[in-house]
């Protein structure tokens, strides 16, 4: 799997751009900002960008699904619960910010359970894990994991948000994500990577 990590936004989002090596489709996670990088990015590596894939529908994590599917025609993906955010501005957090940013709309609506295939190599099931929004997800591939707003090195995310629960949050964590294998990579929607063994152990929302 071709993986890259890009900090982009006023509030250091991790976007990553994932392809398949032997097809060259590629997928985008997060794109919160800064859609000239990221398709820079794309052609630098070779890839065509077949999927746009929100972890949530906050703005830091939205911000440039716009850019990217004009230049490429890459279909949205979204959780169904959040998929309003997309949107509307005053869901997405883009008035707390000072202006008012919407997204194109869904073009797939996810779930518990869903696969989203890039090529022929990548496999990513989606985790159903609310709790910093109603339709936050995980996507797991193979040996990692992109937890969003989920869970972060060292951290969870913030329930303070319309829409947040602290206690449901705690809970996807612990039922949906603790029980995977120590050894998988968290790739946090903020700051470092981590693995599920690591925070499981250190996390002090758990310990």
């Amino acid at each position: 799997m071709f993986l890259k990590t890009m900090v982009v936004g006023p509030i250091g989002t991790n976007c990553y751009l994932v392809g398949c090596q032997e097809t060259k489709e590629g997928a985008v996670i997060d794109p919160g900002a800064e859609g000239e990088r990221i398709l820079a990015a794309a052609r630098e590596a070779g890839l065509k960008i077949r999927y746009i894939i929100n972890t949530h529908g906050h703005i830091d994590h939205i911000g440039a699904n716009g850019a990217i599917k004009n230049a490429t025609g890459a279909a949205i993906l979204i959780h169904r619960d959040d998929a309003p955010f997309l949107t509307e501005p005053g869901r997405n957090l883009s008035v707390l910010m000072g202006t008012r940013v919407s997204s194109p709309g869904a073009d797939r609506l996810l779930q518990e359970g869903d696969t989203i295939t890039v090529g022929r190599t990548i496999t990513l099931t989606v985790i159903h894990t609310p709790g910093h929004t109603p339709g936050g997800i995980c996507l797991q591939g193979e040996g990692l994991i992109f937890t969003g707003d989920t869970l972060f090195a060292g951290s969870i995310g913030r329930t303070d948000f319309p829409g947040g629960s602290f206690n449901q949050l705690l809970n996807s964590i612990k039922e949906k994500l603790f029980v995977l294998d120590d050894e998988l990579e968290i790739y946090p929607g903020h700051g470092p990577a981590s693995t599920i063994g690591a925070e499981r152990a250190d996390n002090p929302f758990f310990t």
